[in-house]
């Protein structure tokens, strides 16, 4: 009989030698196994990474594993075959409640914002009521719910109530905005930013939502994800990726030179790769990692509220140590 685990782990070992990388190893301290998607915006920090060999100047060896979806990176971590996928802690705290060790080191703080055409008369949240609404991610999107959020204490209105409300994929969000056919879209945040860079403006962020509701500045969205015991267990290999991903988001901040290089992987050119460059600079963590835990714990309080167990599972609060802490050296 093979274990519910073992099954897990070679259904992930699967999926990745389909999609193609290199070969999943055996871990060892210097080696890491990132999981990511093959199209995600994280393959243009890690590309920078190991173009410029700041793994190697780092004493680790990182082996990016490509996957077709986020379930599926999801699975291969918890199941032993990756070490480090990129999720959002609400899923970090969920797993930590039902008893799992995953925690997260911020990776960034990009989010989605609600967009509308330039010429569109929508100014105002309270401008949305009779419209039709696009959303990116599902009813359960943390942006979506934080924008609910909002409207509903300050302007008392129930957005799914008063307005037509769409959910389907990204792509497809946005190619409905610039064909006309919706009034105004929740997208993720590369998405904005090309319909940006494509005759369209913000109406409001998520980021605004979050500081209206108690945050005191930018809370990474996304963060790197690994098991508590792999970091205990392997401390140095911790540290140089970290390291890494640091010098590489460094390069990316100052250097329009190397978005240059990254423009065939970005898929972007011109104005468009210009403003995914500059909002991604924008979520880049600047805050010390205790301050985003503690406005993270305050944001979850309120998304706990509107989405109740379907969302947080049963805990009220966020769990203890969803953010990783470096231990004291």
């Amino acid at each position: 009989m093979i274990s519910r685990r073992e099954t897990l782990r070679l259904a992930a070992v699967g999926t990745a030698a389909i999609l193609g990388s290199h070969p999943i190893a055996a871990s060892a301290a210097s080696k890491v196994r990132i999981g990511v998607l093959k199209f995600g915006t994280v393959s243009w920090e890690l590309d920078t990474l190991k173009e410029h060999k700041f793994d190697a100047a780092n004493g680790i060896d990182l082996d990016v594993v490509y996957f077709a979806g986020e379930d599926a990176t999801n699975v291969a971590m918890l199941a032993g075959a990756i070490d480090i996928i990129v999720t959002d802690w609400l899923w970090v705290s969920r797993q930590r409640s039902d008893g799992g060790d995953v925690t997260l080191a911020p990776y960034s703080t990009a989010v989605g914002a609600i967009m509308v055409k330039e010429t569109s008369p929508i100014r105002s949240i309270t401008d949305l009521k009779g419209k039709k609404i696009g959303v990116a991610g599902g009813a359960l999107d943390k942006s979506w719910l934080l924008l609910q959020a909002l409207a509903r204490r300050d302007h008392g209105l129930d957005l799914p109530a008063i307005s037509d409300v769409v959910f389907g994929a990204p792509p497809l969000i946005s190619e409905k905005a610039i064909q006309g056919e919706l009034d105004a879209v929740l997208n993720f945040w590369h998405f904005c930013a090309r319909l940006e860079a494509n005759s369209f403006r913000r109406l409001i962020g998520a980021d605004d939502a979050e500081k209206a509701l108690g945050a005191s500045g930018p809370v990474s969205a996304l963060g790197y994800v690994f098991h508590d015991r792999w970091a205990n267990e392997n401390p140095q290999a911790v540290r140089g990726f970290l390291k890494a991903s640091t010098q590489a988001k460094d390069l990316l901040a100052k250097s329009d030179e190397e978005w240059l290089r990254l423009a065939p992987i970005v898929r972007a050119e011109g104005k468009e790769l210009a403003k995914l460059r500059d909002r991604y600079r924008e979520g880049i963590p600047r805050r010390p990692v205790a301050e985003e835990a503690a406005d993270a714990g305050r944001l979850y309080s309120v998304l706990a509220g509107i989405g109740g167990e379907k969302l947080v599972g049963s805990s009220p609060e966020m769990a203890p140590g969803t953010f990783w802490q470096e231990p004291a050296k």
